[in-house]
């Protein structure tokens, strides 16, 4: 044939490809023999004509290799084929991902469509294409042959010598397990076949090690979450038989309310949580007897004790007619149907449990990870059934308890709900929480945290005011200094309103030496204040330069400043610690915080206690829109000076809106200007 080609040439057609080499030859021009003559390709350079000539000759042989190995007959010479496609991959000129994934898609149907191979020869295979794997993610199929590989041969060489790049290399560069979920089961079955080692979770300890490196900064941003998604799969699968049993166990609302009758529900699951029978749906709703009879449950994989008593029914019963759904927290806690569900797993689940809650708990210890690792459970991403399984809970409080020793903000403040109104691991390990299996030494050690840093507010004295006023009166009740300072400062900032309460909070401190004492001195400073506010005292007030929070705390300590009005901290040292001091000074009008590293956290303290301000200046202070923003409190504000701060134009524009009385304001150098 002679002229432009118009047809096109398959690849099987192609019997050989040579660069011309004849002389006078036209430039850069290839000469591919099919059957009844050859075609002359020409590109425009030699640096393209190789590249035509290497992937002509790949996907030739690529051919070849899927023909061969697509009807094997003898094993050995299977092995020696794959062994020789892995080279022509390897040594490859061609830069391209399909240079390395085509072979292993290869081998990979290969495996699928010959189930009769002998464990030996799984072992030959994979590591005849052990070299493929080191810069290449294993494709699907060949995922679910090494979880079979791991699952059957947990304790293979191959799995430690062939396996353990594979799965580095997973944790350290994929981006998504939800596109490629079986990457993810692969590098779940790879741990839990270390765990099968003599070893056992020593192994998995140095594996993960192994992983952060032995600096004190993991490299690898992408190892913890790729690491905690795989952790909280493996986790959700341990209760995946009672999550599936949920269209035949009582929802979260149900649960709250008391179970609707069994013949409104669907037939019998094999496993469901809760089986109640109608007469004690009468009985509940009823409430004539005080105590019902347990109700038992039992199947292979769960058992479920339920016992009622008259005041939890009135609890279940007040919210009839509620059609929201109850928080889940909330439910577990006033439900005696999941605080005293027992839980029983498979000997298989609870190894798999074991071992992820043990990551977890590694994890945790890191302190690089430890911010990232709050992080991620903060939303308390487990299924229900988790949260009611007393080993599970157990086993986690080692984590929440690594959490809420931690000293940064960014790690303890975790503790709390990612969205108000939600509960979180605070209330899941407070006294009377699912969770809570002590006397409350980690919710102690929690509130202790919490304020110690910005939560010393108004805001997070009420909430637990209004929640955990019980625990905290009985911890206070047993020496608790933490407790024994809440319940004074509840005092202090007028939090409890009811007589009674307060009562019951005095008897409390006063029946322990430490309470005894700290409520003393809070008597002393109540009359101090009284005196103040009698006797008056200056009404303006300038502290010099370079004063720090001890000597403002000092002089205000030192006379009466029940009518001081104006005062400036401006050019010193304070802080927002200063904020305590401040607060105390119920006649404040004015106060001048130029140029001070006053920030965010005495912001919100001045909101909640200085409602009579009248005039606040900020400028050059490290103020941001999350301080700035719970100014709109403070209605009495005329001037405000956000000067050189980090004022947003939206939060601006807000506090515009929310501050009717503001006539003098001065946003220069801010991004509202």
């Amino acid at each position: 044939p002679t002229g432009y080609m118009e047809n096109s040439i398959s690849y099987s057609a192609i019997e050989d490809v040579q660069l011309l080499s004849w002389e006078n030859a036209p430039k850069y021009c290839l000469q591919l023999t099919i059957p009844g003559g050859t075609v002359l390709l020409q590109a425009a350079n030699s640096y393209l004509r190789d590249q035509w000539f290497h992937s002509l000759q790949w996907k030739k042989k690529i051919y070849k290799y899927k023909k061969v190995l697509s009807n094997p007959s003898r094993w050995e010479v299977v092995l020696k084929e794959i062994r020789t496609l892995v080279d022509m991959a390897l040594t490859s000129p061609l830069q391209d991902d399909s240079i390395h994934q085509a072979p292993l898609e290869i081998v990979s149907k290969l495996l699928s469509e010959n189930n009769n191979l002998t464990t030996q020869d799984h072992e030959s295979i994979i590591v005849a294409i052990a070299p493929l794997l080191e810069n290449n993610h294993p494709p699907p199929d060949l995922c679910e042959f090494f979880c079979k590989h791991c699952r059957e041969r947990p304790r293979s060489m191959v799995v430690i010598e062939v396996f353990t790049p594979v799965v580095q290399r997973i944790l350290k560069h994929n981006m998504d397990f939800g596109k490629c979920p079986r990457l993810r089961l692969f590098t779940q079955e790879y741990i839990l076949a270390l765990n099968e080692l003599n070893a056992g979770m020593e192994v998995v300890k140095k594996f993960v090690h192994s992983m952060h490196g032995p600096t004190g900064q993991c490299p690898h941003p992408r190892v913890l979450p790729n690491l905690v998604a795989v952790c909280l799969a493996a986790i959700y699968s341990c209760y995946e038989e009672f999550i599936n049993s949920r269209d035949n166990s009582p929802s979260l609302k149900e649960i709250r309310n008391g179970c609707q009758q069994q013949c409104d529900r669907k037939p019998n699951l094999p496993l469901r949580l809760l089986h109640t029978s109608p007469d004690l749906v009468s009985q509940e709703a009823t409430l004539t007897e005080s105590r019902l009879k347990p109700v038992i449950v039992t199947s292979n994989e769960i058992h479920v004790e339920v016992e009622r008593n008259n005041t939890a029914n009135q609890k279940m019963t007040a919210n009839v007619g509620n059609d929201s759904e109850p928080n889940l927290i909330d439910c577990l806690m006033v439900s005696p149907t999941c605080s005293t569900m027992s839980i029983e797993l498979s000997a298989q689940a609870d190894r798999i449990l074991g071992c992820y809650v043990e990551i977890l708990k590694m994890l945790s210890d890191y302190d690089d990870w430890r911010p990232a690792l709050a992080s991620l459970l903060q939303p308390i991403p487990f299924p229900k059934e988790a949260l009611a399984h007393e080993k599970f809970t157990k086993e986690l409080k080692y984590v929440i308890q690594r959490f809420a020793e931690d000293p940064r903000q960014e790690v303890h403040s975790c503790l709390l709900s990612v969205r108000a109104g939600k509960d979180g691991w605070f209330q899941l390990y407070s006294p009377g929480g699912v969770a809570c299996d002590d006397d409350g030494e980690l919710f102690a050690s929690m509130v202790h945290i919490l304020m110690g840093s910005c939560y010393k507010t108004k805001k997070f004295l009420l909430s637990l005011a209004e929640n955990k006023l019980g625990p905290c009166m009985l911890l206070a009740l047993r020496g608790n200094q933490t407790m024994v300072e809440i319940l004074c400062l509840m005092l202090e900032y007028n939090i409890i309103d009811n007589n009674d309460t307060q009562l019951q909070i005095i008897s409390t401190l006063e029946s322990t030496d430490v309470g005894k004492r700290m409520y003393e001195q809070l008597c002393e400073r109540q009359r101090e204040l009284k005196e103040l506010q009698r006797k008056g005292g200056p009404t303006r007030l300038t502290l010099p330069s370079k004063s720090t929070d001890a000597d403002l705390a000092r002089l205000l300590s030192s006379g009466s400043f029940g009518n001081l009005e104006n005062l400036s901290l401006a050019f010193t040292n304070v802080t927002s610690a200063c904020a305590e001091h401040l607060i105390k000074l119920p006649s404040l009008k004015q106060l001048n915080l130029w140029s001070t590293q006053f920030g965010d956290a005495g912001l919100r303290l001045l909101s909640e206690h200085l409602t009579m301000l009248q005039v606040l200046n900020l400028c050059e202070t490290p103020v941001t829109d999350a301080g700035l923003l719970a100014l709109s409190s403070m209605k009495s504000l005329c001037s405000l000076n956000m000067n050189s701060t980090k004022l947003s134009a939206d939060t601006y524009e807000d506090l515009k809106a929310k501050l009717p009385n503001l006539k003098e304001v001065d946003v220069r150098y801010t991004e509202a200007w």
